[in-house]
């Protein structure tokens, strides 16, 4: 289950997982940081195993029945072993939506196509950079 990281943002382990995310730039950090304290619309979750935050999820609802991942990470111990994908699972069961998509880098694209996103290029915005639109649509049989 997840459960609302919010209240503890100043803690050291969410904003370490938050920083795997974000780059190792304390400024990207700061930022995203203070995007989730100031914003209502931003959610901030995350998993824990025998007590220990192993991961969190931050995501919006960008449309009627759209979820926009902004932010996934697992404690590096603890990654393959399906916390991102259980997240992801959590999300879509607590809000139902249409379509739940993401953007990444080259580094976390396999992680979203081997969690059943079809994955777009974007190009690269930056010299060097790929980025790429992760898009997954609620199964029409689901629906039935």
């Amino acid at each position: 289950m997840l459960i609302d990281l919010k209240t503890r943002i100043q803690e050291p382990v969410v904003q370490e997982l938050l920083s795997y995310s974000v780059f190792p730039d304390p400024d990207r950090l700061d930022h995203a940081l203070q995007q989730y304290i100031q914003s209502d619309d931003l959610h901030l979750e995350g998993y824990e195993d025998e007590q220990q935050l192993v991961g969190l999820i931050g995501y919006e609802q960008t449309g009627d029945s759209e979820i926009t991942i902004r932010h996934i990470a697992v404690l590096p111990e603890n990654r393959f072993k399906n916390y991102g994908r259980g997240m992801i699972a959590q999300v879509l069961e607590k809000h139902n939506p249409d379509l739940l998509v993401a953007e990444t880098d080259q580094e976390a694209v396999d992680f979203y196509r081997n969690s059943g996103f079809v994955v777009y290029s974007l190009g690269e915005p930056y010299p060097g950079v790929e980025r790429f639109r992760c898009v997954l649509e609620k199964d029409e049989e689901e629906e039935a």
